[in-house]
């Protein structure tokens, strides 16, 4: 099959995609992904690469954000790598935009103490210190502190600066094998451990600063929203401010359960042994129960929106979501 007409299939069918399956991997995408099975490795490997072309010929927003997540719905040959590292970039530009003309001393609610400054300058430390753990193949933790930052002494500048910052941790990792071996601070001690973190740092980080300039934030993909709120719980226990505060919750066998009203998509978290356990689906019943739109508990799990919103229906032990919440405060 010609590449020309590749193409063509791939416009078709993200077009097909945006407009009738809410998330990636939906029965919307199943009969295409049959189809797509019977192409020869080579047209998939080629075909995946279009849609990723395709989506990025859009602008920053919800629909390169949809575009992005095409691929994986279909079962093409792609990891996700790749995918990740556009859709950070595509974050990082909209964050940049929105704060490159703003006050850098706005005050950031959902970070009590920051301003827009601080928002930006770690934001981009973040994005420092990735690119060096996977430029240096670290073995073991290095501080964030101890890389060079290179800061502008102008807090109006910190825009740009984040910016680049983030080019140049993107191109490292898109560079890098992601199944390369590198100390982390999650779940996963490889190079693909870091594209989805920095993917929900910048979805979480651009809803702070749409909240410090009195804007809602924009909605999020619920493909994207789904893979962040799992993000989420994988790598809790290894964060260890979370861990001791999650220990000292004492409500062993209490459950939580988390439903996307718009997707169906559903979580269990069970706490007990120092920690918790959690799985996908809504089976039994829990002690207590949160339901919204799985882009807006993203943002509740990060403590981006409050459990007493009335986007949320709550059920149950209105106590323990609240614990919880307090306790897993990133």
């Amino acid at each position: 099959m010609s590449e020309a007409l590749l193409s063509a299939l791939a416009e078709a069918v993200a077009d097909l995609a945006t407009a009738n399956d809410p998330v990636a991997g939906g029965p919307g995408l199943a009969g295409t992904a049959r189809l797509l099975d019977a192409l020869p490795a080579a047209d998939r490997r080629t075909l995946d690469r279009l849609f990723r072309d395709a989506a990025l010929r859009q602008p920053p927003g919800p629909r390169r954000e949809r575009l992005l997540t095409v691929p994986a719905g279909l079962g093409l040959p792609g990891d996700g790598h790749a995918a990740r590292c556009d859709l950070t970039a595509s974050y990082v530009e909209r964050f940049v935009t929105l704060v490159r003309d703003a006050d850098p001393a706005t005050p950031v609610p959902s970070c009590p103490g920051w301003s827009l400054a601080d928002l930006v300058r770690h934001h981009g430390t973040t994005h420092r210190w990735t690119e060096h753990l996977v430029r240096t193949r670290a073995t073991e933790r290095v501080r964030a502190g101890d890389v060079p930052l290179d800061l502008p002494a102008d807090p109006a500048r910190y825009p740009d600066w984040l910016a680049a910052s983030a080019q140049s941790a993107l191109r490292v990792l898109r560079e890098a094998e992601p199944d390369t071996p590198t100390w982390s601070h999650g779940s996963d001690p490889h190079v693909r451990f870091f594209p989805r973190r920095l993917l929900f740092e910048a979805v979480v980080h651009l809803a702070d600063a749409e909240l410090a300039l009195g804007r809602e934030p924009a909605p999020v993909d619920p493909a994207t929203a789904v893979d962040g709120i799992e993000e989420f719980l994988e790598n809790l226990p290894y964060f260890s401010w979370v861990a001791e505060p999650v220990a000292q919750l004492g409500r062993d066998g209490a459950s939580l359960r988390l439903t996307a009203t718009d997707t169906g998509a559903a979580w269990t978290v069970v706490l007990g042994g120092g920690g918790f356990a959690w799985r996908r689906g809504a089976e039994g019943e829990p002690t207590a129960g949160v339901g919204g739109t799985v882009a807006d508990l993203l943002l509740l799990v990060h403590g981006r929106h409050a459990a007493d919103d009335t986007r949320f229906t709550r059920s149950g032990d209105r106590t323990l979501l609240d614990a919880w919440i307090t306790a897993t405060a990133l």
